[in-house]
């Protein structure tokens, strides 16, 4: 299961932002959990000064702008393969992990 954090305050960008990330999940049906994060110390832990953005099992992969549906397909479909974290193909070896 892929973790998606929508790193943001709850602006409007925000919420869009994780309208469209639940909706795309929702039609390519990938299992995953998907976290709203608003506190600012938590999103400055990202390394992000710029929101929204989008945290894929604890990689960020998007942040700035709204984005839009085919950017969010585009994204969890390039990470669909990706292995998770403890993985053993997780290793400096594989080149194809994330």
């Amino acid at each position: 299961m892929k973790t998606i954090k929508i790193l943001g305050t709850g602006c409007p960008s925000c919420q869009t932002t994780e309208k469209v990330v639940k909706e795309v999940v929702k039609e390519l049906s990938i299992d995953a959990q998907i976290v709203k994060i608003t506190e600012i110390m938590e999103i400055m832990a990202y390394d992000v000064m710029s929101t929204p953005a989008i945290v894929i099992n604890e990689k960020v992969v998007f942040k700035g702008k709204v984005p839009t549906k085919e950017e969010v397909k585009k994204i969890l479909l390039d990470t669909d393969s990706c292995c998770e974290p403890r993985d053993s193909c997780c290793d400096s070896t594989n080149t194809n992990c994330c």
